[in-house]
């Protein structure tokens, strides 16, 4: 068992800060994103205080904005969040002694891709008041974001806002691209993705099924087709395999 940790609540507001800017400049756009596409202000921004991560928002955005339904939506989070409980798994090897199930439970909900990074790079293990420290600026950066974001979409103008609504789309682009560019298995995911939906959306056998679930469906069978036939490599591994 881990001793008790050398870094306080201070230290983990020095590190989370960067952190909470950088969420603050991203959010805006999300909360703008979210008043655009017809939500409340208090909407926007209780779907912040509730869920902070990015992907899970813009994924939650999307099934709302379709008018899917609540299962719909639940099954999307679950998708896109999975991955912060093998983060969590990983930062619960760092905690310290004093870290009952409780405080794991609290810090559990702050567990994001930079606060993982940060928390897991420390030598020394980490508490629950250096994890409180580093987890508060992004949450407050968070929100803040949306908020600005979403009362700044909700006093412009109609026209203005109509013609934003072509934003998320450019937001879903400018995510997409990227690693497309670099990874052809993930541009092949894709297309795999845009395939399915378009069969989805237009031949009459899959009627009945919702825009929310067709967002899932899609996404789920490219990315499963795909690990099967173009299994991640580890770095490490693919340099091994090079010089042997």
């Amino acid at each position: 068992m881990n001793n008790r940790s050398p870094y306080t609540f201070q230290n983990g507001l020095k590190d989370g800060l960067p952190i909470g800017i950088g969420y603050l400049s991203v959010s805006i756009g999300l909360g703008l994103m979210c008043v655009v596409q017809g939500l409340s202000v208090f909407a926007a921004i209780f779907m912040s205080v509730v869920n902070m991560t990015s992907a899970g928002e813009v994924a939650g955005l999307s099934v709302i904005v379709a008018g899917g339904t609540l299962t719909e939506l639940m099954i999307s989070q679950l998708i896109v969040n999975l991955r912060y409980s093998l983060m969590s798994l990983s930062v619960s090897q760092r905690l310290d002694a004093g870290m009952n199930t409780w405080k794991r439970m609290i810090i559990s909900f702050g567990i994001t891709d930079e606060v993982f990074a940060v928390s897991t790079s420390k030598k020394e293990a980490v508490g629950f008041f250096y994890m409180l420290g580093l987890i508060l600026p992004c949450m407050l950066g968070w929100t803040l974001g949306t908020s600005l974001g979403a009362v700044a979409g909700n006093i412009m103008p109609m026209m203005i806002r109509n013609a934003l609504g072509l934003a998320i789309y450019g937001m879903f682009i400018a995510i997409l691209v990227p690693p497309m560019r670099k990874n052809a298995a993930v541009l092949a995911a894709t297309l795999f993705a845009a395939a399915i939906s378009c069969c989805i959306h237009y031949l009459p056998c899959f009627s009945s099924i919702g825009a929310g679930f067709s967002i899932i469906i899609s996404g789920v069978v490219a990315a499963a087709v795909l690990a099967v036939l173009v299994p991640y490599q580890e770095k490490e591994e693919e340099g091994v395999a090079e010089k042997k």
